[in-house]
């Protein structure tokens, strides 16, 4: 099999007949070098240039039992015929796919300074990363020792580069840092593209502090700072909370000799005002300006948010004032932003006039910025105007997404129009927009509230059908709906249901059958259901024995009516409400 494939990057390790592959776990000494005039050597290298009009098999099949791997050490360092690293590397490839051939690791370490010194890199990085794979984590010493016993005639300091990229690529972090370090150490040349590439891998994987820790290292040892990665970095930490370890980036960037740019500043000012710190984030935008670098429609957007998440509406405002009477022109991410603010603080109608002042000055609106207003008008109930934006989008090119139309159905749902709301998702199933668990316990609660409860629970089963398992609130809104109609046998079913589930139903479902059977009068069922609760472990509340005591006032002697009544909201443990009913039935029997 040829090794050319082997060295693709898709199927490199894949090759299990290779013969390099079969033997590479046994790594041979190399017995001492031969003669750079024997006769073999003088074999291979006519074979080599006949090739491939005569095949290497026919041309050398004579002397195959005797190949070692330090014939091809030699003919590498040594090249008596002066052949092309081309046809060089073939022969490699050729030799390495005959089964009863051994390659050593002085050998493949021999080939790859050959390769790297002829600047055939991507064929050196695939043969290194087969190495590695093969050598596995916590290898880096060892074949860093052989890779620099292997230097002969070809010697290229990019190969020690590449050896650092194969541990990289094979997430091999620990060996990369280790090979470094031993690059240092026998003082070879930094490999600075490398540990570039390994702190890129570092930052994208969200390995953040090793990314950091070594950063600096490098960094120390002459590595040419820059603020761009001191910004990568401080992001990862401020979306992971860090901001202790963020700040200590960005104190940093001017002790290496860099001056820290409006991105590093908006960066910080951002994770800040995210943590709800917007003390810190405002002290960094007074010193930013103190150092002549001016706030622009990022710093100002961020601290918006802050402000608005923290519901400090009016500061929002006189920021977004300054920052228009200071000459930024605010983007949609910032009125979008402040939309949001006041929608959230359940002011839709000042979300309405940031989106009109938005229009005035010629900023777009995005889907985000509709379904944001959408949002804000439907939880206040202002339908007609959500509508009439909803018409407005779809005129500006934008078509009502999954959460635009969820959000619909929960507006018309929470205001009655239960009719608009099952349109919508007519509309949701005929476009092939799945339902999500807002939608559908918005339905069921509409249906449940307009007395709809076979709907509610057909819906029920919709919901389980499409993957998405209600949960104890939305079961006992339904069971709440057959109690209510006096249907108690069903909502018992629905809770046993709950149960086989993996649900654990907790106090509120099961008050909502003890009402049941209270008004119902199953007084009896209904004691003995708080027995079944209390062997669950689901701890009765006073709601509980308020239910009991009321279904025992309206079921009972009409004389007995004031003395139940009066305990209500006073019996607050299981022992109270028993001793007080024992008494209540014992005076009962007496009267008999």
């Amino acid at each position: 099999m040829a090794f050319s494939k082997i060295l693709t990057a898709s199927n490199f390790l894949s090759q299990p007949r290779c013969g390099f592959l079969r033997f590479f776990s046994s790594w041979m000494t190399p017995p001492p070098t031969s003669h750079c005039h024997d006769p073999i050597l003088t074999t291979i290298s006519e074979a080599i240039k006949v090739f491939p009009t005569t095949p290497l098999d026919s041309s050398l099949k004579r002397i195959l039992p005797s190949l070692t791997p330090n014939h091809l050490i030699d003919l590498i360092n040594l090249n008596p015929y002066s052949l092309s690293p081309p046809s060089l590397l073939s022969f490699f490839k050729w030799l390495s796919s005959q089964h009863h051939f051994r390659l050593s690791i002085h050998s493949y370490c021999t080939v790859v300074h050959f390769l790297c010194a002829n600047k055939m890199l991507a064929d050196a990085h695939s043969l290194l990363q087969f190495v590695v794979s093969r050598k596995g984590k916590n290898s880096a010493s060892s074949v860093f020792a052989s890779v620099l016993e292997a230097r002969g005639t070809h010697q290229s300091n990019s190969v020690f580069s590449v050896l650092m990229d194969a541990y990289t690529d094979s997430a091999f972090f620990s060996d990369a840092i280790q090979c470094f370090r031993l690059v240092r150490k026998h003082n070879l040349q930094t490999p600075f593209h490398s540990c570039g590439y390994l702190f890129d891998r570092l930052v994208k994987l969200n390995l953040t502090d090793p990314a950091w820790a070594f950063y600096e290292e490098i960094l120390d040892c002459g590595y040419p700072p820059d603020v761009c990665k001191f910004n990568v970095l401080m992001n990862k930490l401020c979306k992971e909370h860090k901001m202790n370890d963020a700040q200590k980036v960005f104190d940093e960037i001017p002790k290496r000799g860099l001056r820290p740019t409006v991105v590093s500043f908006n960066t910080l000012i951002n994770g800040y005002c995210k943590s709800g710190n917007l003390e810190e984030g405002f002290r960094l935008k007074r010193f930013m300006m103190e150092n002549n670098i001016f706030p622009d429609v990022f710093t100002y957007s961020a601290l918006i948010n802050g402000l608005c998440k923290e519901g400090l509406l009016d500061d929002a405002n006189k920021l977004f004032m300054e920052m228009s009477e200071g000459g930024l022109v605010p983007n949609d991410v910032t009125f979008t932003t402040l939309i949001n603010g006041h929608c959230a603080n359940g002011r839709a109608d000042l979300g309405v006039e940031i989106y009109q002042q938005m229009l005035r000055k010629g900023v777009k609106p995005d889907l985000i910025t509709f379904n944001t207003l959408i949002n804000g008008l439907c939880k206040v109930g202002y339908l007609r105007e959500t509508n009439k934006l909803v018409v407005e989008m779809t005129q500006r090119g934008f078509k009502p997404d999954k959460f635009t139309y969820t959000m619909l159905i929960d507006g018309h749902c929470k205001e009655g129009d239960l009719g608009s709301a099952l349109e919508i998702k007519k509309v949701m199933v005929e476009k092939g927009i799945e339902l999500d668990n807002v939608a559908f316990t918005a339905l069921i609660s509409g249906l449940c509230r307009e007395g709809e409860v076979s709907d509610a629970e057909r819906t029920l089963r919709e919901m389980a059908e499409a993957g998405i398992k209600p949960d104890d609130a939305t079961y006992t809104m339904v069971i709440h709906g057959f109690c209510k109609k006096g249907d108690v046998k069903m909502g018992f079913r629905l809770l046993d249901e709950m149960r086989r589930d993996s649900h654990f139903p907790g106090v509120v479902t099961y008050n909502v059958i003890l009402n049941g059977l209270c008004k119902k009068g199953q007084m009896k069922n209904a004691d003995m259901l708080l027995d079944a609760m209390l062997n669950l472990g689901v701890v009765p509340d006073d709601i509980t024995y308020n239910i009991l005591l009321e279904g025992h006032c309206k079921n009972g002697k009409r004389e007995d009516f004031d003395k139940l009544r009066s305990e209500k909201g006073l019996v607050q443990d299981y022992a109270s409400y028993t001793s007080l009913i024992q008494d209540f039935r014992s005076k009962e029997r007496e009267k008999r």
